[in-house]
């Protein structure tokens, strides 16, 4: 049974009642309810290893192709020292996933749950105004 939510001060409605812990507990209730403290943090986790721009980089150009260390650092302009490290931390969250074909081992996105994620970013800062947003905001 999940502990009652408390809201701080500072963001409590003046016109709320003293006693009053939510407006909508129904909502409120479904909201905790989807939103485990295990999988809200293995999910920020996530979005924390695709915050760095060269990760970010190297995901988007897999989004196109499977491709080589030599070939991703080409198309990335990063080398291929760093490249291979970046891959090694995007296979060990299983982000990518990689296959030999002989000498060259190439490299793709995990899963079509990556490709969504992959997607739904390069979607979203696509749309009219995404740029205009201050930068650090965080």
């Amino acid at each position: 049974m999940p502990r009652p939510l408390e809201i701080p001060e500072a963001i409590v409605p003046e016109e709320w009642s003293d006693d009053c812990d939510c407006l909508h507990p129904e909502a409120v209730g479904k909201a905790m309810h989807a939103l485990g403290d295990a999988a809200a943090v293995d999910a920020a986790h996530i979005f924390a290893i695709l915050a760095d721009p060269t990760r970010m980089r190297v995901v988007i150009a897999l989004s196109a192709s499977e491709l080589c260390v030599t070939d991703l650092a080409a198309a990335t302009g990063v080398n291929r020292t760093t490249i291979s490290h970046q891959l090694r931390v995007l296979r060990g969250h299983r982000l990518v996933r990689r296959r030999r074909d002989g000498k060259v081992v190439y490299y793709a996105l995990d899963d079509d749950h990556v490709m969504a994620l992959v997607s739904m970013a390069t979607a979203h800062v696509a749309e009219d105004g995404f740029h205009d947003l201050e930068r650090h905001t965080a």
